[in-house]
């Protein structure tokens, strides 16, 4: 009470100050008299009104209102109630461009994908050679119907649903085994991605053998449960497939053809997969495309493996420990996991400290953490390949050349290796030259084959397969990218941009096959980069590359043999005119026969298939030419006078006798001092105005010197050996005679 009087004095007295009317500061010795403080009291409260109007602002300034105090936002009561859990089909409905529907032209082509993924795998895994049809009808101006039917064993009738409309279930997650499917997303998240953008079911028609009905369903997903609801379930004749599955899913999408559309993908997946038959209908009223099989073998059976010590995690081995059937450690290791036997199990307990009878159950935290810190240290096996089914080398040069026409075709397969414990095998193959050289990208027609655009000057086209599926995006992010922009092109004939892939007609196609390929996402876009995998596919493009150098330089190397035939049928007049001069004939026979060996060597198209490489000869073959021993070979074309035997251009009907040539051509010799004095005068010009020539005549010069100096060695040698022989012979006869006189 005393410090509000106290203010209130206080706030009086300043007021009274403004106004003009001073006031004494109170003191604590002397106490203002009383009618003096009534006076004041009586003036303040006259002029109190005015004072008032007058400093309203400046108290408002002064002492702002305090705002209201506000109750807490939430409390842990509020927050737990909202609390609830989230299904797998609710997280992917909010975030499906992780599956692959990242936009209208991308969905499209991912649903036909997932759906002949599955097709493909069914038909190999039933020993059934593929025939895939796939179709799509435009329904609306931004909808489409996808249908792929395939020849499969067909599906039982209490799993339809489940496959089709549940997220997450499959039959390939939790084993070790090749196969394009992994995860169990992808023809359900089809399906929802059809059912979000259209609001229809996904119609599934399956028929497991002959004589027996099929099952058709319509089928919704439930995205709150993930599970499926069943709209229709009937009965119905399908004579056409004796067994197999039928797909039908409405969505919004955009078809387009060129780069990146379903066209291409079909086109990669026949190249990948030579033993399908795979049937296309596109949209707009466009032609069928048929893409029939290369081979009827179907790639061997894969089987399944067990995970390897040396990619275990300490997660997953606790949980091993934990949740075995089996007593002991030992028997653990060896019943869990691949190549680990009872002498590996006994040396991975005696590193770790432990007793191979020990209970696995009873293992703390830290006595598996030492057994998993020494798996590392112990030698194990490499996993059984047996798992694995590459395409081939000669199947990926049949299954190129069955799409595009080009001059070579050479494969390279490498040897299974491992990484984090799971076995892998990396293909490379390429397609160079020919009629790659013509290529475009055009609205109406497919991106590989042969177009009538020029394309030699700009970057290959790289084709990226995993477990035989092609991978449409995201190609720089992925580890077949970076091992093919590391590798030097420049080594093997190819000009290369730095951080870029190589110039030139050529296809280049890298696939790998594993039991588990490290997808970057789930969308199975990119592969990861791990280093053993890189290191791998380096050695291949190495393998396929050496392979392309070689054929560059024998196709240079033919394109020069090439120049020289042609310079030497101009010359055939003039040699056969020179030959009949030599009495090698009549002039028109010498000519036809030399006409014939030309034509003989004349540029040639062959095709030569081989497992590693294969090649259409776009180059001319060359001149062929005859060598000192009578055989083909890559020298001059010379004419030896001491060996009449190597002339076989020389006529049948003419005269044999040395003797004869020899008196007809002396009196020529005599004259043609006379007639060669002309051209002797007119040599040094020749040799001014062009001086390759001069250095092509010191050449053949050097070359004939150094063949009749061989020549001359040749025949002293000989000579010496048969005097030899005659002096020994003499030495051995004269003694037998002196006996007998």
């Amino acid at each position: 009470m005393i410090s509000t009087s106290r203010g209130r004095e206080h706030r009086q007295l300043s007021l009274l100050e403004e106004h003009g009317t001073p006031a004494a500061s109170p003191s604590a010795d002397a106490a203002p008299p009383v009618s003096s403080t009534l006076s004041t009291k009586r003036t303040a409260k006259t002029e109190a009104p005015k004072v008032v109007r007058a400093t309203s602002t400046q108290k408002n300034d002064a002492a702002p209102k305090k705002p209201a105090k506000k109750g807490r936002r939430a409390s842990a009561e509020s927050m737990a109630q909202k609390q609830r859990e989230i299904s797998v089909s609710e997280f992917f409905t909010k975030n499906r461009h992780l599956l692959g529907f990242d936009n209208p032209s991308k969905a499209l082509l991912t649903t036909v994908k997932e759906a002949v993924d599955n097709s493909l795998d069914a038909c190999e895994e039933a020993g059934i050679p593929p025939e895939l049809r796939v179709e799509i009808h435009q329904t609306a101006e931004d909808r489409y119907r996808v249908v792929v039917e395939d020849n499969g064993p067909g599906i039982v009738k209490a799993q339809i649903p489940k496959i089709f409309g549940k997220l997450l279930y499959g039959s390939k997650f939790h084993r070790l085994k090749q196969s394009r499917g992994q995860q169990g997303i992808g023809i359900s998240a089809a399906g929802m991605y059809g059912q979000l953008t259209t609001g229809k079911p996904v119609v599934v028609t399956s028929k497991t053998g002959k004589g027996r009905p099929a099952h058709q369903y319509e089928i919704v997903l439930d995205t709150r449960k993930n599970q499926p609801n069943i709209l229709a379930d009937t009965t119905i004749d399908w004579e056409r497939r004796e067994h197999g599955t039928r797909v039908e899913i409405e969505l919004q999408g955009n078809y387009r053809a060129g780069r990146r559309s379903v066209d291409e993908y079909l086109e990669q997946v026949g190249i990948a997969n030579p033993h399908a038959t795979i049937t296309y209908v596109p949209p707009n009223n466009r032609a069928p495309l048929m893409l029939e099989r290369v081979t009827d073998e179907l790639p061997p059976e894969t089987t399944e493996i067990k995970p390897h010590p040396y990619g275990i995690e300490l997660g997953m081995l606790i949980k091993l420990m934990k949740e075995s059937t089996h007593r002991s450690v030992s028997g653990t290791l060896q019943a869990e996991f691949s190549r680990v036997t009872a002498r590996v199990a006994h040396q991975i307990c005696e590193t770790a400290g432990l007793r191979p009878t020990a209970t696995a159950k009873r293992l703390g935290p830290q006595e598996i953490e030492k057994l998993y810190r020494a798996i590392p240290k112990v030698k194990v096996m490499a996993p059984p390949t047996n798992c694995i089914v590459p395409i081939g080398e000669e199947l990926i040069n049949r299954g190129l050349a069955r799409e595009l026409r080009a001059a070579i075709y050479a494969s390279s397969t490498r040897p299974p290796t491992v990484y984090r414990g799971n076995p892998f095998r990396v293909e490379v193959g390429l397609a160079y030259g020919g009629d790659l050289r013509r290529m475009a990208i055009e609205e109406d027609s497919l991106t590989i084959k042969a177009k009538t655009e020029d394309r030699g000057e700009g970057p290959i086209t790289l084709l990226r397969f995993a477990n035989r599926v092609p991978l449409q995006y995201q190609q720089s992010a992925c580890a077949i990218f970076k091992a093919v922009v590391d590798t030097s092109w420049k080594s093997y004939g190819l000009s290369q941009p730095r951080g870029g892939l190589p110039v030139g007609p050529m296809v280049l196609l890298v696939h790998i096959a594993s039991v588990w390929v490290p997808f970057t996402s789930e969308s199975k876009e990119a592969i990861a980069h791990y280093p053993e995998i890189i290191k791998e596919m380096k050695l291949a493009l190495r393998e396929v590359g050496r392979k392309l150098n070689a054929f560059l330089r024998r196709r240079e190397k033919d394109r020069l043999q090439e120049k020289r035939r042609s310079i030497f049928s101009m010359y055939i007049g003039e040699l056969a005119r020179s030959l009949s001069r030599l009495g090698a004939g009549d002039e028109t026979r010498i000519q036809k026969k030399l006409d014939v060996l030309v034509a003989k060597h004349a540029p040639q198209r062959e095709v030569a298939v081989a497992a590693g490489a294969s090649e259409v000869a776009d180059s001319p073959v060359g001149l062929v030419e005859m060598s000192d021993d009578g055989e083909l070979d890559d020298g001059e074309l010379e004419l030896d006078r001491e060996e009449p035997r190597q002339l076989s251009l020389v006529d049948d009907d003419a005269p044999s006798a040395p003797k004869a040539s020899k008196k007809k051509a002396a009196p020529k010799k005599k004259a043609a001092p006379k007639k060669k004095a002309a051209p002797k005068k007119k040599a040094p010009a020749r040799k001014a105005t062009s001086k390759k020539t001069t250095t092509k005549k010191t050449a053949t010069k050097k070359t004939a010197t150094k063949k009749t100096a061989t020549k001359k060695t040749a025949t002293k040698k000989t000579a010496t050996k048969k005097t030899a022989t005659k002096k020994t012979a003499k030495k051995k006869t004269a003694p037998k005679k002196g006996r007998r006189s």
